[in-house]
């Protein structure tokens, strides 16, 4: 089995930083792209960002020049770093990594339970 646990979040003014981290562990040969999605309250799951094995980033345009996605291999772990932060990025923020489970190339898709991040005005 896999594991994605984020941490970080919380609740911060508007224009305020807050850091978002994810740790994949368990059965896992390597991992491909990890990203950020949110979801907020009535709203559908969006990509927030995203960061292949090579570190080549994606970002949604609602967010770019505010968040910083890197990830560290070694520790198999992805950051989000929000600055600038707004009310409208509040949502639960998932973690999600295409994980490789062995040299056959068998990928699967793995989320985390979400981390709540609240912007307040």
């Amino acid at each position: 089995q896999v594991q994605l646990v984020e941490s970080g979040g919380g609740l911060v003014q508007a224009g305020g930083s807050l850091r978002l981290s994810c740790a994949a562990s368990g059965s896992i040969f390597s991992i491909n792209i990890m990203g950020w999605y949110r979801q907020a309250p009535g709203k559908q799951r969006e990509l927030v960002a995203s960061i292949t094995s090579d570190d080549r980033t994606n970002y949604a345009d609602s967010v770019k020049g505010r968040f910083a996605i890197s990830r560290d291999s070694a520790r198999r772990t992805v950051y989000l770093q929000m600055n600038r932060l707004k009310p409208e990025d509040t949502a639960v923020y998932y973690c999600n990594a295409d994980v490789i489970r062995d040299r056959y190339n068998t990928n699967m898709d793995y989320w985390g339970k979400g981390t709540l991040v609240t912007v307040s005005s």
